[in-house]
């Protein structure tokens, strides 16, 4: 595991995503958009390798698919990536900006161990 900063590590990373999509000249197609569209395809597909897995069974179904679950879940990463490119967004800073506001509306004491909504907490 790397060293780095958390953030580096994300840079790297959307360099990486970037170099790929120029190396193919792909950028033509990844509007924020279609790259929205992508993401949900591709969240999509992660979610079909736990159908019909029920909620005290293995997960996912089959102990076969734990390859092909951390690959979808590349892929969506990567679609996140290209989407943030292209849609200027700094993925770090805005998630960090949320998790801020996540704090707020869900505060330890309130929101410790029950899966309900911050409005109704």
């Amino acid at each position: 595991m790397s060293d780095d900063a958390p953030e580096e590590r994300l840079s790297a990373l959307q360099a990486q995503a970037r170099a790929f999509v120029q190396e193919r000249d792909w950028a033509q197609f990844h509007s924020p958009r279609n790259l929205a569209m992508a993401l949900s395809v591709e969240a999509g597909e992660l979610l079909e390798l736990y159908l019909w897995s029920t909620d005290d069974g293995p997960q996912p179904l089959s102990e076969a698919r734990r390859d092909r679950v951390a690959h979808e879940a590349a892929d969506v990463l990567l679609c996140l990536l290209n989407f943030c490119d292209q849609a200027d967004v700094d993925l770090a800073q805005a998630f960090e900006e949320k998790l801020a506001i996540a704090r707020k509306k869900y505060p330890v004491g309130k929101a410790r161990g029950k899966a309900l909504k911050w409005d109704e907490l």
